[in-house]
């Protein structure tokens, strides 16, 4: 039984990720803060035949995090694949710009990279020691772009890609592959999404153009299955 984690399970990215290595075969489990939602993701990978286990956790909170990741491997055996995406805690919040970006909201945002490097230490000792396993993430295009506007977040999200790419590069020759998704544009079915399409006199009239999480789920499983390359790009701004 191949297991994979997908930490930060919403109803974008986070299901599409489930949904396409479940149906290659794999053992879901979700890990998200709103346990509400739980049963209405159960059911739709019981639906497509998949096998999953949901468990709350805020990232954000470490015991709780490695208390979920504990349950996992306890109820499944070894964690295979472990993807990482939380989202924002709260989507309406606006970041100030970098020229405004102080330590303290700095550190806030840090905080959404500490739990990655928490769940590659719970999961990648045994992935060396089978010499095989997976550790995919989702950043913004600001850790590669310059957008003053995102602020603090583009900080994090430079962390969290030059993160991942040093580990693909550390566990190139050792079976374990790292990549990560560098993500610019409003994903579909996710909860910024559907605040921002939701407010259709907040655009303007502007036309939004969004990125198709199936797509996105694709494009992780290539860098998992190929392991030819640590990131894939997407860019729905330019």
């Amino acid at each position: 039984m191949t297991t994979t984690v997908v930490i930060g399970a919403g109803p974008g990215l986070g299901m599409s990720i489930a949904h396409r290595f479940g149906r290659e075969g794999h053992t879901v489990a979700l890990i998200s803060r709103n346990g509400a939602r739980h049963p209405g993701y159960l059911a739709s990978l019981a639906s497509a035949g998949v096998e999953a286990t949901s468990h709350t956790a805020d990232v954000r909170d470490r015991d709780a995090l490695l208390r979920a990741l504990d349950e996992i491997t306890t109820r499944h055996g070894a964690i295979d694949v472990a993807y990482y995406g939380p989202g924002a805690a709260d989507p309406s919040a606006r970041p100030a710009p970098i020229t405004e970006t102080d330590v303290p909201g700095t550190k806030e945002a840090m905080s959404w990279v500490y739990p990655a490097i928490d769940t590659v230490g719970a999961v990648l000792p045994g992935m060396l020691e089978r010499g095989d396993g997976g550790l995919l993430f989702a950043g913004g295009l600001s850790s590669v772009v310059p957008m003053p506007l995102i602020g603090n977040l583009a900080i994090s999200a430079a962390a969290l890609r030059n993160y991942a790419v040093t580990l693909n590069a550390a566990l190139a020759d050792k079976g374990v592959y790292a990549g990560t998704l560098t993500i610019g544009g409003l994903i579909e079915r996710g909860d910024i999404h559907r605040m921002v399409t939701s407010d259709s006199d907040g655009l303007g009239g502007m036309t939004v153009r969004t990125l198709d999480p199936d797509e996105l789920a694709d494009a992780a499983w290539d860098l998992y299955t190929k392991r030819d390359r640590a990131e894939a790009t997407f860019n729905a701004l330019a």
